[in-house]
């Protein structure tokens, strides 16, 4: 019962709709100076068994068709390491060095390697962040796909104003320290209110960084930032950090040359998109935008698009028309998968994965797996001929924040409520 109302305690890192009275600004890309150093905690006490805790992950029937079939292979959950402090994200440095980094809400990114955590925080800038709202904080974190040369990498955050931040850091002599003076701040965005932050950093196979922005909060688009492009919330943003400071355009970007457009924006007409990835093998980008009170939804662009995609907020709400019976949808690009609040299969706000191209799951490779904050339900997404073919397949019996991958493609996922990573297996 203690862990039940926790979780309901917690819900609100994806779903609350409170909203605070500030006026938006548009944003102008600054470089800050250093923040002053602080001294970095040791870690807490490492929750880890000597044998791994498991949770089965049940293999259940949704909208009345049968399952995905995982033939004889039983598919678990094997805890990696427990102890932490709200989990946002999970990822791989592409170094070669195996770690894992676990970001958490309050401001620290962790090492993890062979199952062990570091003594201190990679990075920890817990000072800096602002985690009075449930889905403010440190958000996710990027390393440069350059890493094992440059030592660049990239957080997102909520700063002490309430406001989007991305910036860059390096790390230190020592690999598994960064260096916090060496911070430059890419982007500031003024959030109106403390909700639908997005938060998403990730590299593109084509080596820029995508930023994925909310719609500024509140509740049905209230600043109505959803269809315009005037303003980067509500958007995914395509940024060349290895241009001229504090970051370039892309020449081919969608909107570069319009008067009445951010140049930034790759992609527009998006609520919440807290979490999206690009598929390792087919480059194509999937983008799960969390819904209002009715409808989840999962956007997929194909790796030929060249941008510019509206995927419909505020005048949709999945495929739903979101402020009338009737809506025109003429330019809008609709997702391929949804799935209803009040359905038995349903949730409260879905937490976007991973195109699965690891090796520790056959039967899963080419599976876009994802799941809901609220009821854990995890569901297997895959191209079927021209259309798409979407099966509940399990529950996680964990509050998913995000699913992560590791070098090797290997699938993770982040307990928020229990503070734990763990790995998905099959046997």
């Amino acid at each position: 019962m203690r862990r039940l109302l926790f979780v309901i305690v917690t819900m609100g890192l994806l779903t609350a709709c409170g909203s605070r009275d500030l006026q938006q600004a548009s944003v102008t890309p600054t470089q800050a100076a250093a923040p002053p150093a602080s001294a970095s905690p040791a870690a807490p006490a490492p929750v880890a068994a000597d044998t791994p805790a498991s949770i089965a992950v049940p293999m259940i029937q949704g909208s009345g068709a049968p399952p995905v079939d995982l033939g004889s292979l039983s598919v678990r959950l094997e805890e990696v390491l427990g102890g932490f402090n709200r989990p946002t994200f999970i990822t791989g440095a592409g170094d070669g060095s195996g770690r894992l980094f676990v970001a958490e809400q309050v401001g620290r990114v962790w090492v993890v390697r062979d199952g062990a955590r570091a003594d201190l925080p990679f990075l920890d800038i817990s000072d800096l962040v602002d985690v009075s709202g449930s889905e403010q904080g440190l958000l996710s974190v990027a390393f440069h796909p350059r890493y094992a040369e440059n030592g660049s990498f990239f957080v997102d955050y909520t700063d002490l104003r309430g406001d989007t931040v991305v910036a860059r850091y390096h790390v230190s002599a020592n690999a598994d320290l960064a260096d916090r003076d060496s911070a430059e701040v890419l982007l500031a965005q003024q959030q109106p209110a403390a909700n639908h932050n997005g938060g998403q950093l990730a590299f593109g196979p084509d080596g820029y960084l995508y930023v994925g922005l909310g719609d500024g909060g509140g509740g049905g688009d209230t600043y109505g930032n959803g269809q315009n492009l005037g303003t980067l919330l509500g958007t995914i943003l395509r940024l060349d950090v290895d241009g001229a400071p504090p970051y370039g355009i892309p020449a081919d970007n969608p909107f570069v040359g319009r008067g009445d457009a951010r140049p930034e924006i790759w992609a527009w007409g998006l609520r919440n998109p807290w979490r999206f990835s690009f598929d390792r093998e087919t480059d194509d980008l999937y983008i799960a935008d969390v819904g209002q009170n009715a409808v989840e939804e999962v956007n997929v662009q194909p790796a030929a698009s060249a941008g510019g995609e509206n995927y419909g907020w505020n005048t949709m709400e999945g495929t739903d028309c979101f402020l009338a019976q009737g809506c025109d949808q003429a330019g809008l690009t609709l997702p391929v998968t949804t799935y209803r609040h009040s359905s038995a299969e349903g949730g409260c706000s879905i937490t976007g994965g991973y195109v699965y191209r690891g090796k520790r799951l056959p039967q899963a490779v080419g599976l876009y797996l994802y799941s809901d904050y609220c009821s854990g339900n995890l569901w297997a997404l895959r191209r079927q001929g021209a259309g798409w073919e979407n099966r509940l397949i399990g529950k996680l019996g964990v509050s998913p924040s995000s699913f992560g991958e590791d070098e090797a493609g290997e699938l993770y996922v982040a307990d928020h409520a229990g503070g734990a990573i763990y790995r998905v297996v099959v046997e």
